[in-house]
């Protein structure tokens, strides 16, 4: 199973630093067919930081995909009931979304776009980007690891010995653990070692 074709929600919440590694990613997906549908967090949408300006962000993702990025509750509602997507990636995921959807909580628009997708039983994959993924979040990236539909980026410890309770996916896995998750795969493995820079 190819990309062509493929309605691709591609949601970015609020791990700036990891930003620039999808990048890359989202054009690949495009070259290969894919439709892709930006969704990003309040704080993406909003933040100027030294990874860059959010109007910069916000224009730079409308130049790879040609819409504009669903920035609401109310825009990200008809996901569900419109059946608009075929996946929804979230990446960079921080620890603070994968907590709140590991415990059904429902009040950014990145929550709100995966709750309607998964009402269709339909894949979401994860890459995962935060600083306490071995620690206070440990607990709720075990609860989305059997759920159904929630298929992970391969991931590993980004820095072990400064940060060991960190977590990043390797970005570059994306899409390989997409064409996965279409047929309801999870890739394997999830698992991997830190990248050394």
């Amino acid at each position: 199973m190819g990309l062509k074709g493929k309605r691709i929600g591609f949601a970015l919440t609020g791990s700036h630093c990891t930003i620039p590694d999808i990048w890359d990613e989202m054009e690949k997906l495009v070259k290969e067919g894919a439709e892709l549908w930006p969704i990003v967090s309040p704080s993406v949408e909003s933040s100027d930081t030294r990874f860059g300006g959010a109007e910069e962000l916000k224009e730079r993702l409308f130049k790879i995909t040609g819409k504009k990025p669903i920035t609401s509750i109310i825009e990200a509602e008809p996901i569900g009931p419109q059946r608009l997507l075929d996946l929804l990636v979230i990446a960079p995921c921080t620890g603070n979304t994968i907590a709140k959807l590991a415990n059904g909580i429902t009040d950014t628009v990145v929550l709100m776009a995966a709750k309607g997708h998964l009402r269709n039983e339909r894949p979401v994959v994860i890459g995962i980007s935060t600083n306490d993924g071995l620690s206070a979040n440990l607990m709720n990236v075990g609860l989305l690891m059997p759920r159904k539909n929630i298929y992970f980026v391969p991931f590993g410890q980004d820095n072990p010995v400064s940060k060991p309770n960190s977590l990043v996916a390797h970005m570059d896995l994306l899409q390989e653990t997409i064409l996965e998750a279409l047929v309801y795969r999870q890739i394997q493995p999830i698992l991997v070692s830190h990248k050394k820079g």
